[in-house]
């Protein structure tokens, strides 16, 4: 606000002894107001959205190779299951398996789908992955971009 009331000093002031100074500092508090007026509108904008905590999840799946890995994130996208897969390369895992602690390098598949779908994505994983227990779980969206859940809400139908 400071900047602004200088501003506006300095072109009240340049008026009374040049025009064409004024007619430049016109201009650019002009340009000044533009950008801070368009900066006001895209928050408004980002913030016009409602959105309901919970209607989208996010879901983890763990695969033993980058083959799989691709093969289910490609597969769970075309099936509308999933509007957007990142394949996260090169984690490692230590658990419990069958009384022994196992330590392996997996790939995480980081799932972006309706929480309504989270069912029919476990479904589809478990029928398509080679674990005999495969690692699906999710959490629901709080928050976020709203152009970006709104995307997805309408690349993964109801």
């Amino acid at each position: 606000m400071r900047v602004f009331s200088q501003a506006l000093s300095s072109l009240m002031l340049a008026l009374k002894h040049s025009p064409f100074k004024a007619t430049v500092l016109a201009l650019v508090f002009t340009l000044l107001m533009l950008s801070g007026l368009r900066s006001v509108g895209l928050r408004l904008f980002s913030m016009e959205a409602s959105y309901v905590s919970g209607t989208h999840s996010t879901a983890f799946v763990t695969c033993p190779n980058m083959e799989v890995a691709k093969t289910i994130a490609r597969g769970a996208v075309e099936k509308k299951l999933a509007a957007c897969v990142n394949v996260v390369p090169q984690i490692t895992s230590i658990y419990e398996w069958k009384g022994n602690i196992e330590e392996d390098n997996e790939v995480l598949l980081m799932i972006k789908t309706r929480t309504t779908k989270v069912s029919d994505l476990a479904a589809y994983v478990r029928y398509v992955h080679p674990y005999e227990v495969a690692e699906v779980i999710s959490l629901p969206i709080d928050q976020g971009n709203p152009p970006y859940l709104k995307w997805l809400g309408e690349v993964v139908p109801e």
